[in-house]
């Protein structure tokens, strides 16, 4: 039963981590052919019509009243305004400070789970999430060829991280009443309702764009906008959300390896070392004294 939860959650943070990865250079292709605005609009879209049809399948049941509000403020917040914001700082920063600047993610979590819920998050967590954020910094820093100086792309990017924060904190208790899969659907589509105040112009943009970067926005929607907000969703409800997103600072790492790959882009020695360094972060993050966890199956909610 503990290796069985082991590997669901393991899986979940790879999967994670991955998809979300591939994003970043995702959306500066997309980018070259679609507004900030459209992008964020397409990829919702998407995503929001194949849940339609997932949750029919399955016969997903509808929210209740009292809850809807917060349910569409979190929608907002973790969908709408985190992407929109994320587009229109990819616009004047490279997808690798993106990506470093949205690794900010576990520490506002980190602070608005202490600040509003208590939650745990002790000497080995902070260390281990301060040397993680190093770890990308590192890359990012030793890995672009823009200077990295405060402009209104960081901000904006640091805004839509911030965003997302707030969504992962404050879905927990929603996450215990619905279940992941129907509240992450809850909020997409949530997400999907404000941003279609953007949809003028919509048809026209996918007709000009090319045939590839249309299919990379596809791609966009169908993966990193639904699957990563499930298996996040999932690990929260199992561990907390400063927990969930701790595993997150991996993700520029990843990042820089799927630049590699697809767009041909050589990792450098700065991103090898700040990679090592990301690593010895996440492990020490996830420490556990296990002379002071208790045998229950309680315990096993919080292994990685």
């Amino acid at each position: 039963m503990i290796k069985s939860l082991d590997l669901k959650l393991t899986s979940a943070h790879l999967i994670t981590i991955i998809l979300w990865a591939s994003a970043f250079p995702g959306i500066r292709a997309a980018l070259t052919a679609y507004s900030p605005e459209h992008l964020s609009l397409l990829r919702l879209l998407i995503g929001s019509l194949i849940l339609i049809l997932l949750a029919v399948i399955q016969g997903i049941r509808l929210p209740e009243l009292k809850d809807v509000p917060i349910i569409l403020l979190l929608g907002f917040l973790g969908f709408s305004v985190y992407q929109t914001a994320l587009n229109y700082g990819e616009q004047t920063i490279s997808a690798g400070v993106a990506s470093l600047l949205v690794s900010t993610t576990p520490l506002f979590t980190a602070l608005l789970s202490l600040l509003f819920f208590h939650e745990k998050y002790g000497f080995w967590r902070w260390i281990g999430s301060l040397i993680g954020f190093s770890g990308v910094a590192f890359i990012s820093l030793g890995g672009i060829t823009e200077s990295f100086t405060l402009n209104i792309g960081i901000i904006l990017v640091l805004v839509a991280s911030l965003s997302e924060s707030i969504y992962f904190v404050f879905q927990n208790a929603y996450l215990k009443r619905y279940g992941f899969v129907p509240f992450t659907m809850y909020t997409i589509w949530s997400g999907t309702i404000f941003m279609m105040i953007f949809s003028p112009g919509l048809g026209e943009a996918i007709v000009n764009a090319p045939i590839d970067i249309t299919l990379v926005v596809i791609y966009l929607g169908i993966f990193p906008t639904v699957i990563p907000y499930f298996t996040l969703a999932y690990i929260t409800s199992r561990t907390g959300a400063s927990e969930a997103t701790s595993s997150l600072y991996l993700t520029p790492v990843v990042a820089f390896l799927i630049a590699w790959i697809w767009l041909g882009e050589l990792p450098t020695t700065y991103a090898i070392i700040g990679g090592i360094i990301t690593l010895i972060g996440v492990y020490l993050s996830n420490i556990r004294k296990q002379s002071n966890q208790p045998t229950s199956t309680k315990s096993v909610d919080h292994v990685i």
